[in-house]
């Protein structure tokens, strides 16, 4: 009754089911295109298609990473952003093929905080926890013993192998071909960057960064009493692998490299005194980044610039920020008011081509794009995750026109685009 073939089989009917009872739904999800695009010029919808939950569970929706290799399955960490009411965590893996069930969880002793599957290996996935440690999750191999589909954690920090001391509130894989052991980072409150050696039989810690504090003159001997500044979140970027950026929560965004990790590159002037939430590189162009922070603004960024090239004031609380997979010039927006915000840059710079509340009561707190279809997954603090297609107005294709026969070529298209609205911005500033 326990064999691999059984469960296997069960699943494949499960699934089967599923999408027979949902068949409405799918059927969206493969079809629909909301035809009224063609008669609204720069605004698109979205349209909502499965929810997915787990019985009986009100956590905050900490995480949401779509798997690499299977464009269907992601991982979702839940826990509490409210340091009063924290207790257990769980990790879930969801498939676009079944919504009504988990493919396999795992209940943890602290709050899940984040997570990230491995850009290379797709079955190892990293998480953080509110007390301070990290696990690595295989999302292909079940737990023997208990509950079916129970995940097996492959590797769990300790105090004697080391842990950081106040919670996780970022991992990073890194896909860097030089390194042969599967290694990840994390950011803590406390102010350091760890890094995570996966060995043969422990998961070793290594020291890589501490962030330090900066500010005027003056406020040198108050900063060697504070300590470290507090990290938030942090980013790699996608073309210089030594390039990476981390925000605090003093509202300073900090460049760093990999290379020199005894003092910042550089720390934006264009950045506040409240807490920077979320930094996404641009998955096209090289130097644009996206920061949202605690002072309700999405900024635009050119890492080679001091200053930032745009702002936008949402006029809430921001959960997150997440660039498109597709169009260079697309990035989304959460908020606490239930609204979830897509801009697209090459259509309009003001102001967002879609508005929409996807939620009466929740704040959402995390969204992404899959990389494949035009699927966007929204969480909240209700531990809902919704899933929603896009229309066509949002996921426009500026180069169907043209002769682009290689992913190459695409991406360097949609790299021009981009250089095109940055050049474009940085022109009118000048002028004004």
């Amino acid at each position: 009754l326990e064999s691999d073939q059984l469960v296997q089989t069960v699943k494949m009917l499960e699934r089967m089911a599923s999408q027979n009872a949902g068949d409405e739904l799918y059927q969206d999800f493969k079809y629909w295109e909301d035809t009224s695009d063609k008669y609204k010029k720069n605004e698109g919808t979205l349209l909502p298609l499965w929810n997915f939950t787990l019985e009986k569970i009100k956590k905050h929706v900490t995480a949401i990473s779509w798997n690499p290799r299977y464009s269907d399955l992601f991982a979702v960490s839940y826990g509490s952003y409210d340091f009063m009411k924290q207790s257990t965590g769980i990790v879930a893996l969801f498939t676009l093929k079944n919504a009504d069930y988990p493919e396999s969880m795992a209940v943890t002793d602290a709050g899940a905080m984040c997570l990230d599957f491995h850009p290379s290996h797709p079955r190892l996935l990293s998480a953080g926890f509110y007390d301070g440690n990290v696990m690595v999750f295989d999302a292909k191999n079940r737990v023997k013993e208990g509950r079916g589909n129970e995940m097996k954690a492959l590797y769990k920090s300790s105090i004697e192998t080391g842990k950081h001391c106040d919670p996780v509130w970022q991992v990073c894989w890194q896909n860097d071909e030089s390194c042969l052991e599967p290694n990840f980072f994390s950011i803590s409150s406390e102010g350091k960057i760890l890094n995570w050696v996966m060995s043969k039989n422990e998961l070793k810690m290594e020291p890589f960064l501490q962030l330090k504090l900066v500010g005027n003159i003056q406020d040198e001997i108050q900063m060697s009493l504070n300590g470290l500044a507090g990290g938030c979140c942090f980013a790699f970027n996608n073309h210089c692998n030594q390039l990476f950026l981390v925000g605090t929560e003093e509202g300073k965004i900090h460049k760093c490299s990999k290379a020199y990790t005894g003092q910042y590159l550089q720390t934006y002037e264009g950045s506040n005194c409240m807490a920077i939430y979320a930094l996404k590189w641009s998955p096209f162009h090289p130097r644009a980044f996206l920061s949202c922070s605690a002072d309700w603004t999405v900024k635009l960024w050119d890492h080679t610039q001091s200053l930032p090239i745009m702002s936008f004031d949402m006029g809430t609380q921001v959960g997150d920020i997440c660039w498109s997979t597709y169009a260079s010039t697309v990035f989304a927006v959460a908020t606490a008011q239930g609204k979830v915000h897509v801009f697209d840059l090459a259509q309009n710079k003001h102001r967002a081509i879609c508005d929409q509340k996807v939620t009466k009561k929740s704040k959402l707190t995390h969204l992404s794009f899959n990389s494949k279809d035009p699927i966007l997954l929204v969480g909240d603090d209700r531990g809902v995750v919704e899933s929603f297609k896009l229309s066509p107005n949002l996921r426009k294709d500026y180069f169907e026109s043209e002769i682009l026969s290689t992913a190459e070529e695409r991406n360097a298209a949609q790299v021009e685009l981009m250089e095109k609205i940055i050049q474009g911005i940085e022109i009118t500033k000048i002028g004004s």
